[in-house]
């Protein structure tokens, strides 16, 4: 079977559960039951529902599309037909009275637009500024992602194959597929933003894409600023720290804004280095001229030729790199970074998942295991503390905003135990009424281990950098 008669023969697979009546399993009387204590009302929420198909707007589509490609004589030539494309539906609708009255000439030339320039229906989402995020859970329901919240829109796609176009309309420039042997597949934009898609069987409610915009404009340092995700001290001693060739970590949830931060961290590395990004979908968006991107690249067909994030990370160390820039550690390529940390290539940075420092710790330990070395929990820890030097903790508040809640100092080795030590913190002082969370990034008032060591490297920080508002007064 294939794969789209498979997805639209879903629905008719799942038999409805048996209805039974209360009165077949219950022998209460209807006195005893009015008696007893009611359960309370579960609010459920409700569905969208599915616009109406006009078929003769499917029909003006369909026409349209058929003159385009009678008209066009080069298929990459699209930009040239689209200013066409509302005379020539008028001309259609002169020519088929059963045209007028019962459609919207307006939404099929848009419709067709977005079709033939850009993915589909949420195009639109796309080209917003303030979307951050798109998230299509079927035909029948797209959410976005605004200003941090999330929010539930208008757009809907006419089936499941519509869905599956705008897939492969993505996936297939970079070379991916999607089909039933392989129903997940990871892939970006051409602007670099990350797209994720996974397909029946696997997603129950049709083909499913989420789509983690970028910026037209990458991100600078002072933008972080404006938004409140950090404070100019913070950036002053971030800038300190790349230029210093201290390896960094950044850490945190999904969607809270690491590759953001490592993006803006990599501009501050001087433009005379050669770098190497090592990434799963090329997302990083560096202004300097010595540039080397790597791609994952996932297995074939025949489920080989696969090359990982490990692989890249042990080739890129004969590549003569100046810094080498992960996108995200997830598996046994820690233990390669790791090493390659502690053997001259100072400058490193990556980002990983966790929900602290101490935790971000914590999961390396177990990264490195991965790599299938029996090495002793201390020597993995020792490994951990001679090779990362500070860790950036990223959080999205309840709010939906974004903000670095710790820059954290890795100290060194106190017995078996990895010392921490935090020289920038988030502290929360609540919510007003607005729904907005109240807190301040403050320093801690302890200077880093580490601050001879950007001295010798020519870099001067003002000691105020580091000490608590409350104890200038003092």
């Amino acid at each position: 079977m294939s794969l789209l008669n498979r997805i639209n023969s879903q629905k008719d697979d799942i038999t409805p559960p048996l209805s039974v009546k209360r009165e077949e399993v219950s022998s209460e009387t209807k006195e005893e039951r009015d008696k007893s204590p009611k359960a309370p009302k579960v609010m459920t929420p409700k569905k969208k529902p599915t616009p109406p198909v006009n078929d003769k707007e499917r029909e003006l589509k369909n026409r349209l599309h058929k003159q385009i490609l009678q008209d066009m004589k080069d298929i990459n030539d699209v930009e040239s037909i689209v200013p066409k494309l509302d005379d020539m539906a008028m001309e259609i609708i002169k020519e088929d009275d059963t045209f007028r009255g019962n459609i919207d000439r307006k939404s099929v030339v848009e419709e067709l637009i977005n079709d033939l320039t850009g993915f589909g229906p949420i195009n639109p989402l796309l080209l917003d500024e303030e979307v951050s995020e798109v998230m299509v859970n079927g035909p029948n329901r797209v959410y976005c992602e605004r200003k941090g919240k999330l929010v539930l829109t208008d757009i809907t796609f006419r089936d499941n194959e519509h869905v599956l176009h705008v897939i492969e309309k993505i996936v297939a420039p970079i070379g991916r597929r999607i089909d039933e042997s392989s129903p997940m597949v990871d892939a970006r934009l051409p602007d670099g933003s990350r797209v994720n898609a996974i397909i029946p069987p696997l997603a129950l409610n049709g083909p499913t894409i989420t789509i983690r915009k970028f910026a037209t404009d990458p991100f600078v340092i002072d933008d972080l600023v404006q938004f409140g995700t950090l404070t100019n001290e913070m950036a002053i001693f971030l800038d300190a720290c790349v230029k210093a060739r201290l390896n960094i970590f950044v850490s945190g949830g999904t969607g809270s804004g690491k590759t953001t931060t490592l993006n803006v961290l990599s501009n501050f590395i001087p433009n005379d280095e050669r770098i190497v990004t090592i990434e799963d979908a090329a997302e990083l968006q560096l202004g300097q001229d010595h540039v080397v991107s790597l791609e994952s690249r996932p297995p074939n067909i025949e489920g080989t030729g696969a090359i990982t994030i490990r692989d890249l990370v042990r080739n890129s160390l004969r590549m003569r790199p100046d810094r080498v820039v992960i996108g995200e550690v997830r598996g046994a390529e820690a233990l390669d970074m790791l090493q390659a940390m502690n053997t001259g290539h100072d400058g490193s940075l990556a980002t990983g998942h966790s929900n602290s420092p101490r935790d971000m710790i914590a999961r390396l330990e177990t990264m490195v295991l991965l790599a299938g070395v029996e090495l002793p929990v201390k020597a993995i820890r020792e490994q951990i503390s001679g090779a990362i030097d500070v860790i950036i903790q990223q959080s999205r508040l309840k709010d939906g905003s974004r903000k670095i809640v710790k820059i954290t100092e890795v100290q060194g080795l106190e017995g078996d135990i990895i010392v921490l030590q935090d020289i920038f913190t988030y502290e929360q002082a609540g919510m007003n009424e607005k729904g907005k969370i109240n807190g301040k990034l403050v320093p801690t008032g302890i200077r880093p281990k580490f601050y001879e060591r950007l001295e010798n490297s020519g870099i001067s920080i003002a000691p105020n950098v580091f000490i608590k508002e409350e104890e200038w007064g003092e």
